[in-house]
């Protein structure tokens, strides 16, 4: 655990590896870099593997009128701050909401782009939206996690992942967290997608109740040269779920983009 000092205060990083096309990672809405440990252990062997908390998250400085863009800026200061100057850009969720403004802002800097369980455009962005700040003021952030995790996880979840998933997100501040929210819910990216040119994966676990498999296949058609997979048996948090499955499609897809 680190942080890296940008013109948007403190950045949290935790960082494995080194060499090759690093490799970036950013996170949900309701969770932080920790989230990417089974892929910082497995590609960290391989290559610089870094994970990002977005500003008011994790050891990150909280800016109170934060936007998507604003983390996308956020995570480009600390890039810079660990000189990296191109790296494959990866997030599932919120995090490939800010990978579409990442490389809406700076296209030459992304080798690659990786959208897991994520979209342009949510057809019940508001709705989502609104419950969840509503449930976060009346429940507080521990309560809004035990009431949201078994829709995030694929069922029957694994209970010690389901204790990890309401722990991380307990942790949020419910000021950034609101932030959070409107960042991703709220997104409406479709001409950033379409703009897309650089090589990209789309990943999404077939049992993903909060972007389900038809928002990935409505990414696809605005970016159609990218690679589509489904994740089977995992549900929104494909990565913590079927970890193995997850790494070994990132990899595949990575290795076929640098050979």
């Amino acid at each position: 655990m680190a942080v890296v000092a940008t013109s948007y205060g403190q950045i949290g990083v935790q960082e494995r590896g080194t060499g090759g096309v690093p490799l970036v990672l950013l996170h949900g809405v309701g969770s932080d870099k920790s989230a990417w440990e089974p892929q910082l252990a497995d590609f960290g062997a391989k290559r610089r593997t870094v994970a990002f908390d977005y500003p008011g998250y994790g050891e990150s400085t909280f800016l109170p009128d934060a936007t998507r863009d604003t983390y996308a800026a956020a995570i480009l200061a600390a890039m810079d701050a660990l000189s990296i100057d191109r790296a494959h850009v990866g997030g599932l969720s919120l995090g490939g909401v800010v990978a579409l403004a990442i490389h809406a802002a700076a296209p030459d800097r992304c080798a690659s782009l990786i959208l897991a369980d994520s979209f342009a455009v949510h057809p019940e962005g508001q709705a989502i939206h609104d419950r969840s700040l509503a449930a976060a003021r009346g429940l507080g952030m521990r309560g809004l996690a035990e009431a949201r995790a078994d829709a995030l996880l694929a069922q029957p979840a694994d209970p010690a992942l389901r204790a990890e998933v309401v722990a991380t997100m307990s942790r949020i501040a419910p000021a950034a967290y609101a932030v959070g929210a409107e960042a991703v819910w709220l997104a409406d990216q479709r001409e950033r997608a379409a703009a897309v040119a650089c090589p990209t994966l789309i990943l999404c676990g077939t049992e993903d109740r909060i972007t389900p498999p038809t928002l990935s296949e409505a990414l696809k058609d605005l970016i159609p040269h990218a690679a589509h997979v489904e994740i089977a048996g995992a549900g929104h948090l494909s990565n913590l779920e079927r970890p193995a499955v997850f790494n070994r499609v990132v990899d595949a897809f990575l290795a076929g983009v640098e050979s």
